[in-house]
């Protein structure tokens, strides 16, 4: 068997693991329907997204590189994890539930991340123009 053979058996077997695991719940229509509205909100909302910000800025004529590529990739991913705590309706019955600032959190790591990614560019930028090459 090649590798892409074993690969593909061992995704096919993760699936029916993961339907069987699905069947079992008291519920298995909500997080159906959960795992759907994330395919959706995935194919209507991030995929356009993402490719709006690559057409813009392959039009400017701004090529993204590895690492600012990479901060993007890094800042999407931090907000698809942060979305619930962001987006959630109000203070909860429970102060322990959420109990950080989580939009002050996130914009402290979004800033980290600009941060971070500029003082790399700009390090690289200097260093190529004094003659030393990265």
């Amino acid at each position: 068997m090649t590798f892409r053979q074993v690969t593909g058996a061992g995704g096919v077997a993760l699936m029916a693991w993961g339907t069987w695991l699905l069947l079992q719940q008291p519920e298995p229509w909500r997080i159906a329907l959960w795992l759907g509205g994330a395919v959706v909100l995935h194919d209507a909302l991030i995929a356009p997204l993402v490719f709006a910000v690559a057409a813009l800025t392959a039009a400017a004529g701004v090529r993204l590189g590895g690492v600012p590529r990479a901060a993007l990739i890094v800042a999407g991913s931090l907000t698809a994890i942060a979305l619930p705590a962001l987006l959630r309706p109000g203070a909860a019955a429970n102060p322990t539930v959420l109990p950080l600032d989580y939009p002050r959190n996130w914009l402290l790591a979004m800033a980290a991340i600009a941060v971070l990614t500029a003082a790399y560019l700009g390090t690289r930028a200097w260093l190529r123009r004094a003659g030393r090459r990265p």
